[in-house]
Order: structure tokens, then sequence, then C-alpha cells
């Protein structure tokens, strides 16, 4: 029916039902600058359009397999609303996604988002996505779309939640893990996480409780920083400090530490009838895990198979390519380190 037909009274619209399509109209205008800026050969981002396309010739690629991941940031979010430190969350989403890639040697070229909320908040959200073109920026890929949910009802004041996924690449015969070429005495290189990344918060969240203090109050083990700030340092994305090691072929396998930590991801990667055997006095627990530990009273069990104990990434490697694939990873301005070798299970 014609506007110029309608003989209806002025009645309900989409925002009296809590819907705010120009709230929604602002966010995108807002968040074009931040997906351009995550441009890439292969995708020029472009927000609005229905689909996305990426060229993977433009990319390099010869003969390809495409790696798709998709993942979220848990309970770490409700951090971030309690505090209003919605920045880092966004790199956090990126990262749980581009660090699953590179278990499989891909390499991340394209990223989406999925951001829900009962009533969208153009400031939180835009901070949000800021944050998801900041990780973008440091895996390389590009932010070529995402959907904006405004969900009345479903969410409390103040809530939303965030999911991701991600499209990699990798050259045929370049596919990790490779499980034929691993023999006892490879080496487990780690690579230094920067706190619990993403995984582990409800556990997190209940040793603060127990402890007594507030988000605002001084860290405990980061003395300058409040705990939320403390707690909300984003995950580290290994992807330009790796993609180099896959692509030269000096690498056998490799775990993202995320659920299950040290204890259930390790095996993901390692061919049958092996095992990884960790040197636990390789590394010192960070201060942040060595607080958490002591005032929830966690064991050492729970605390590697609940978070990544300062070891966000792993490498396998034959001894050999160890010395070469350190020196590559500490250039890139990674700390790494030897953390165990693979055994007879």
């Amino acid at each position: 029916m014609s506007a110029s037909n309608d003989t209806r009274p002025n009645g309900l619209t989409y925002a009296q039902a809590g819907v705010d399509i120009d709230a929604g109209e602002r966010l995108v205008q807002a968040i074009k600058p931040l997906a351009k800026s995550t441009a890439r050969p292969g995708a020029e981002p472009s927000l609005g359009g229905f689909g996305a396309l990426f060229d993977l010739k433009a990319a390099g690629f010869i003969d390809p397999l495409i790696v798709s991941t998709t993942d979220g940031v848990g309970t770490k979010l409700k951090i971030a609303i309690e505090t209003g430190l919605h920045g880092g969350v966004g790199v956090d989403l990126v990262a749980m996604c581009v660090n699953d890639l590179l278990a499989q040697g891909a390499e991340p070229l394209l990223f989406l988002d999925y951001f829900a909320t009962g009533k969208l908040d153009v400031e939180a959200a835009t901070q949000v996505v800021a944050g998801i073109a900041e990780g973008c920026r440091q895996a390389g890929c590009a932010l070529v779309g995402g959907e904006t949910a405004e969900m009345p009802g479903m969410y409390g004041d103040g809530d939303y939640d965030l999911a991701g996924f991600s499209m990699g690449a990798v050259e045929r015969g370049h596919v990790l893990p490779r499980l034929d070429l691993q023999n006892t005495g490879d080496v487990i290189i780690g690579l230094a996480s920067s706190g619990p990344h993403s995984n582990g918060y409800s556990l997190v969240r209940k040793v603060v409780e127990k402890s007594g203090l507030k988000w605002g109050d001084e860290a405990p083990f980061s003395p300058g920083h409040t705990l939320a700030e403390a707690l909300m340092a984003p995950t580290r994305i290994y992807v330009k400090s790796i993609v180099p090691l896959m692509k030269a072929g000096l690498i056998k396998g490799g775990a993202h530490i995320t659920g299950g930590g040290l204890i259930e991801n390790p095996p993901r990667c390692i061919a049958e009838g092996l095992k990884a055997s960790f040197d636990w006095d390789a590394w010192p627990l960070p201060h942040v895990f060595q607080w958490l530990a002591e005032t929830g009273g966690i064991s050492d069990h729970e605390m590697r198979r609940t978070f990544n104990c300062g070891v966000g990434f792993i490498l396998i490697v034959s001894p050999e390519n160890a010395e070469p694939v350190l020196a590559s990873l500490l250039n890139a301005g990674e700390a790494a380190f030897v953390c165990g070798q693979l055994e007879a299970a």
C-alpha cells in the first residue's frame, strides 16, 4: 500500500518496540573507517552490502584450502560491561578465531563479527568494533562485515554478546598438524601469553569475588593497574610471528591454548602414540596466575586445565629447527622458550 493511500492513524513504531534503526545507522557510519583501515590484498572492506568477496589469487595463493573458525569472548564480557572497558574485548574476539586458524597452518584473510544487545549503545559498540579492527590489523586480515542485532527483552540493560567468524587459507601441502612427520624428541616451543587471554573467566570472577577486591582496586599482581585493567589485557595475536615459520615448512604442529588449557589442547596437534611432556619449571608462572591460584586455592592440575598458565600457543618442531625457530620468534617480539618435548605415549 502506498503511503499516500494509508489512512491509518499514527501507531506503534519500531523505536517504541525498543529497536532504534537510527542508532544502528550511526554505528555503521562510525565503523566504516575502522573497517577500511583493515584492507589487505584480496579484500577491500566496504560495509553495507549483503556479503563480502575475497580474491585468493590476489592474496598470492596457488592451490589453497579454505579454513574457517568461529568463537566468542565468554564471560570476560561481564567485566567489560561492569567497568566500561570495552576496547580490548574486540581484540580478544579476533584473537580467539585467528589463532585457531594458525593451528591448521592457515593465514587469516577475513573476519566478520556479530554484536547482539538489548538496547544499542553506539559509543560502547564503537569501542568494541574499534578493538575488532585493531585485532584485524594485528592479524593482517580484513574486517569485511558483520551484524548488529538489537533485541529488546533478550538482554539486560547494558548487556551485549559477541561472536566472531574468520576465514583463512593454506596451500594444500602445508596443512597442520603434520602428524606423519612427528617423532619422539621433537621440541615443544611455547609462546608467552599476555594473561588469561579469554578463557577461564567464570573462575576468575569467582576468585575476585572471594578476594573481596573491587574492579577499581589496584591489582595485587600488577602495581599501577586496576584489577579490571590487569585482567582485561587483550589476548595476544601470534599471526605475524608464526605464519612465516609455517610457510617455511619449519612447523610440525601447533596448538592455541584456550579452554582446556595445557592439558586438553596439546593432544589435538600430536600424533597417536605420542604425548606432550612439559617441563613445568621451564618458565615462571606469571604473577596473575600465581594470584589466582593462591587466592582461589586452585590446584596445579585445575590451573593447567583451565588457564594457559603463561603459554598462549605451542609449536612442535624438529630438534634441529628449534634454534632457528626460537630466534625468529624472538626477533618478531615474542617471548618464546622451549617448554617440553614429545615422548612415547
